[in-house]
Formats: C-alpha cells, sequence, structure tokens
C-alpha cells in the first residue's frame, strides 16, 4: 500500500528514522554504548526510546496518506481491505525469517517469535481495518482515548510497574515463554518488550499518526504542532502516575513520544515541503524495510562467521580507542555500518529500485 502521492518530509523523516534505528542496533561493543544511544533500563525515556515510536507514527501517516484518497474513490473496500492484511502477513513473515536466520547463525541465540517487525505487522492490520471501516476522526479519536486508558487500567489494577511482575510481562510469561525476547529457565519468567500486551499501544500510536497524516494532508499544519505541544504537555503531567517505559509502551509514552514525533514530522514538512530543504534520507526512506532486513542479515552473517570481532577490532578499536575512547570507537562502527546501507540505499534510490513487501 503506497501513497500516489508521496510527500517528501514523510519519506525523509522515515529514512532518518530507520538510520538512527540502525545506528541504535549496531554498536561496535556493546560494553562500551554512550548512554543516550541505549534505551533505558526501565523507566525512562532516552534519545534511542524515540526511534520506535516515530517510526510507527509514521506508518500512521503513511497508511492515512495510501488509504485515505483510494477510500474517497472506491466504494468496494474488500479488495482493500485484502491489500492491507497481505502487507501486513508479508511484514510478520519477513520478521520470522529475519529471527529464524538469526536462530541458525548466531550461537545461542533462540528464536524469538515477537518482535519489531511482526508488531508493525500487526498493528499496520488493526490500523488498516480502522481507517477502512471507521474512518470518522471522532471515532479514531474515540478508540485512541480508549485504548490509552484502558492499558492504564489494565496495568494499574495488576499491580506494581516493575520487572516480572506487570500484567504485560505476566501475560508473556503464561504465552511467549522460552519464545520471548528474554526467558529465565530457572523462574520460568518471560519479558518482551515487543510483546502481546504492549502491542496495543503501539497501535495507538499507530492511530495517532493517521490523525496527524490526515492533518498534514490538510495543510493543518498549526493543528498538527498543538497537538504535538498538548500531547507532550499531557504525557509529562501523566508521567508522574504512570511513568514512561518504552518497554511497557506505557500510555503515556504513546503521547510523550507521539507529541515530539508530531513536532517532528510539521518541522520537516516545514523545511522540506514549504522551504524547499533537500529530502536527506528519502532514499532510505522509500526502502526502509530492506534497509531494516539487509542490516539485519548482514549482522547475522558478519557475527555467525566471526568476521564481526575482528573487523570492529583491527578497523576500529585498535587506532580510535587510544585517541578518543572506547565509546567513539563504538559509535564510529556503528556510524560505518549504517552509512553502507545509506549509500547502498541511495543507490537503489538513483537507479528507482523499490524492494517492497
Amino acid at each position: 500500500m503506497h501513497s500516489s502521492n508521496r510527500i517528501n518530509s514523510v519519506d525523509a523523516l522515515r529514512g532518518l528514522t530507520v538510520a538512527a534505528m540502525l545506528v541504535v542496533n549496531d554498536a561496535g561493543d556493546w560494553g562500551h554504548v554512550f548512554p543516550w544511544i541505549e534505551h533505558a533500563d526501565w523507566n525512562g525515556c532516552t534519545l534511542a526510546d524515540f526511534i520506535y515510536p516515530f517510526f510507527m507514527l509514521i506508518v500512521g501517516v503513511s497508511l492515512n496518506l495510501a488509504l485515505g484518497s483510494k477510500r474517497a474513490v472506491s466504494v468496494e473496500l474488500a479488495p482493500l481491505s485484502r491489500a492491507v492484511l497481505l502487507r501486513a502477513a508479508r511484514i510478520v513473515l519477513l520478521g520470522l525469517a529475519l529471527h529464524f536466520i538469526a536462530s541458525l547463525l548466531l550461537h545461542g541465540r533462540a528464536f524469538r517469535l515477537l518482535g519489531v517487525l511482526q508488531r508493525t505487522g500487526i498493528c499496520f492490520a488493526a490500523a488498516g481495518m480502522i481507517a477502512l471501516y471507521l474512518p470518522k476522526a471522532r471515532t479514531q479519536w474515540t478508540i485512541f482515548a480508549a485504548i490509552l486508558l484502558g492499558y492504564w487500567a489494565l496495568l494499574a489494577s495488576s499491580g506494581a510497574l516493575l520487572p516480572d511482575v506487570n500484567l504485560a510481562d505476566r501475560i508473556d510469561t503464561a504465552l511467549l515463554g522460552h519464545l520471548a525476547y528474554q526467558y529465565d529457565p530457572a523462574s520460568g519468567r518471560a519479558h518482551d518488550p515487543e510483546g502481546i500486551l504492549g502491542t496495543l499501544p503501539a497501535l495507538a500510536t499507530v492511530l495517532l499518526g493517521m490523525r496527524a497524516g490526515a492533518w498534514l494532508q490538510a495543510a493543518q499544519v498549526r493543528r498538527l504542532v498543538l497537538a504535538g505541544v498538548i500531547a507532550v504537555a499531557t504525557a509529562a503531567g501523566w508521567s508522574v502516575l504512570l511513568p514512561l517505559n518504552k518497554q511497557l509502551w506505557t500510555s503515556s509514552f504513546v503521547l510523550w513520544t507521539g507529541g515530539f514525533g508530531m513536532l517532528a514530522l510539521a518541522l520537516a514538512h516545514q523545511l522540506i515541503d514549504v522551504c524547499g530543504w533537500p529530502p536527506l534520507g528519502r532514499a532510505m526512506g522509500v526502502n526502509a524495510i530492506a534497509a531494516y532486513a539487509g542490516s539485519w542479515l548482514a549482522t547475522c552473517v558478519l557475527e555467525g562467521y566471526g568476521i564481526m570481532p575482528p573487523l570492529y577490532r583491527e578497523v576500529f578499536e585498535q587506532h580510535l580507542t587510544p585517541l578518543f575512547g572506547a565509546e567513539i570507537a563504538s559509535l564510529t562502527f556503528a556510524l560505518a555500518f549504517t552509512a553502507v546501507f545509506w549509500l547502498l540505499m541511495a543507490l537503489f534510490y538513483r537507479r528507482g529500485w523499490r524492494v517492497t513487501i
């Protein structure tokens, strides 16, 4: 599902987000990483914690751009529904395939059922159905509010929001077990930052992106900015009662990251679409999933065949650590790794190649 009238700022912001995702995921030395590009251990929100929510917000924006015009001219929703569900299924299957490859190539890496692409595909399907069959803004805002308040009530009613004992972790322990991101055989406890219950508020992030996309398409940028400011302010107050937490994707986290995401979208639109700045990141943005999947496969091959450690040690660590420190060496590797895929996607873009699923 692609918009026939692509907006350069949306593609650019998506590309920059995926590039940031690669930087965070591909440190040269995980023992030496700057704290601002590491995820928060539990409560809190670092710069790294904004990346996936930004991506999910842009999924919602893109859904609105792709489906809004098509729904307006089409009286038959069944073909559009099939297209949405088939693409969602392909995204989920790609995520499963990448995790299966990782379990084969990476020693000690168990197969994981859920993950970034799996959650993205599930939310894409649900949000797509809402966009097609419940298109009114008031209805979508009602669903958005119900998810945030309902999820808050579920977490609050289940006890403390601590690791292992919160409702999301208990559900993942019961239903995912050893297929979760983290699993302790001794206690039987499991935890997954892209787990089952947390997918519900992630859907709210996509719905927020759909409304942001509608404002962008209607040139209501002031409303987009105002909504971003209100969301951030509301999240700041709400976080006193419900902490910002990416691993649980708390309702306050939805508004905090979504609010900043809307402000980033408004800024990108003003600079790129209005002022004519070059759409930095667009090449990566139009092949976002290809870049993500390609980087995953490259990491699996480099790690699985023992290439990564000597490559990092000989090219980066030995030369940069004595001069600038271990953190700079680790970050430089991540930037170089990301640059390879940035240039590869630029080549794809120049030749008109688009890898879609």
